[in-house]
């Protein structure tokens, strides 16, 4: 997969409102999204022993990279290794299925047997958690309203009820203990797009009025979890 842009606004209430009233009628709606038009994303996030991931991340440090497991909606049938990229602004995502108990496995801190059939992916994984002692960090989870155009492989994403946990071992629970990073009233806009961003889309979002940010979920979970996981 190609990188691609990647644009950040925190948005007020209203503004999200608005935003979402704007783009209904042009954009559809993500598949993904059940009736209620939009899913709950949790992700368990990894980093080494010296936190290079969170320092990265607050140095603005280019290249970079990160690795999560993401689940959708609290269920266990559709678990995802994913490889999050970052390079000169644009960013890319590699992906890979793991089972349950892989998962489970992953998110106790342990080491899966090196297994040369495993996706490339998971191996590159599995050999961080033994030369750099990759662990898992921190939970971040929020409800998601998903829009997808085909023009420009473009997605407009509001993420609302952003949130962190450190209980890592539930991760697969159906809730576990939560703690909002945002303070009231703010969410997250998200504009993605591969080589050019539809115009209609951006006069109707009216993006020039909006401000941009380098808001990194992960960042601020780490940064506020519940038990300090920072050394």
């Amino acid at each position: 997969m190609d990188y691609r842009h990647e644009l950040k606004y925190i948005v007020t209430e209203k503004e999200m409102a608005l935003a979402k009233g704007r783009i209904h009628g042009l954009v559809s709606l993500d598949v993904h999204a059940e009736e209620a038009g939009m899913y709950r994303i949790r992700s368990l996030y990894f980093d080494d022993y010296w936190n290079n991931c969170y320092q990265e991340n607050e140095t603005g440090t280019d290249p970079r990279e990160k690795f999560r497991i993401r689940i959708y909606n609290g269920s266990k049938e559709r678990i995802h290794l994913e490889l999050k990229q970052k390079e000169h602004g644009m960013t890319r995502k590699l992906s890979c299925e793991l089972t349950e108990e892989q998962c489970r496995t992953l998110m106790a801190g342990r080491m899966l047997p090196v297994n040369g059939n495993d996706p490339p992916l998971l191996q590159k994984l599995n050999l961080l958690m033994r030369t750099r002692f990759l662990r898992p960090r921190v939970i971040v989870e929020y409800d998601r309203i998903p829009f997808a155009e085909r023009l420009g492989n473009t997605r407009i994403t509001l993420d609302r009820n952003i949130a962190s946990s450190d209980a890592l071992l539930r991760f697969l629970d159906p809730e576990l203990p939560r703690r909002p990073i945002m303070a009231a009233g703010q969410h997250i806009l998200e504009v993605k797009y591969d080589e050019f961003l539809p115009d209609y889309i951006y006069q109707n979002l009216q993006l020039n009025t909006l401000r941009q940010t380098a808001f990194s979920k992960y960042y601020l979970c780490r940064r506020y979890s519940l038990k300090g996981n920072l050394k």
